[in-house]
């Protein structure tokens, strides 16, 4: 029986100290240790996988919060299913007490776990679709008073489209358009895909 801890951070700025700290706390040695740089979105992380093919019976996995292990409660929910039942291994959420499967291997400890972490999970749905609401609404809101959303069209002048004629017609350079129209490079080469030399823009 070996004790693991997974630690998991978002990106590579983010440090992972903290989490380091409480798995020395819990007397998890460094070299157990797995630290995973990447988003909790989904769990096709290379870390936590070959985690996954070391564990064993009886081993244990100790994250400092639930969130750590993912962001997605129902695959939360499936990898809980896949640790405790396919591999036989305990999980320790040191954050939450309740959600430590070694403390009740039996019918109360196991119901008491998974009533917890399908509250989570209800919770997080939850919260997942108020934000979805709240967001929706404000931008119906901003709408209503006139807002516009995605890229601002770009707006050519005459003299802006007759530079832009003479670059792809070769009669000037790209830095030569740049200066005369004041648009980024890129923005130039966007508006040169729907430009028709001869007839001006061919859209708006």
């Amino acid at each position: 029986m070996k004790s693991w801890g997974y630690i998991r951070v978002s990106t590579r700025e983010q440090n992972p100290d903290r989490q380091i700290a409480a798995m020395r706390a819990a007397g998890i040695p460094d070299a157990d240790m797995v630290i995973e740089k990447q988003s909790g979105k989904d769990f096709d992380r290379p870390e936590y996988q070959k985690l996954l093919r070391r564990l064993r019976p009886g081993d244990a996995l100790f994250i400092k919060s639930i969130d750590r292990l993912g962001r997605n409660y129902d695959e939360i929910l499936e990898q809980w299913r896949i640790l405790t039942k396919d591999k036989g291994a305990d999980i320790v959420v040191l954050d939450m007490p309740l959600l430590d499967t070694r403390r009740g291997r039996d019918l109360t400890g196991t119901l008491i776990a998974d009533i917890v972490l399908q509250l989570l999970s209800y919770v997080a749905q939850t919260e997942r679709e108020f934000i979805r609401q709240r967001q929706r609404e404000g931008i119906d809101a901003a709408k209503a008073r006139g807002r516009r959303f995605g890229r601002p069209r770009c707006q050519l002048t005459p003299e802006d489209a007759d530079t832009i004629r003479m670059w792809r017609s070769g009669e000037i350079g790209l830095a030569e358009a740049e200066r005369l129209t004041g648009l980024s490079r890129s923005t130039l080469y966007r508006l040169a895909r729907g430009f028709d030399i001869t007839a001006g823009p061919a859209v708006k």
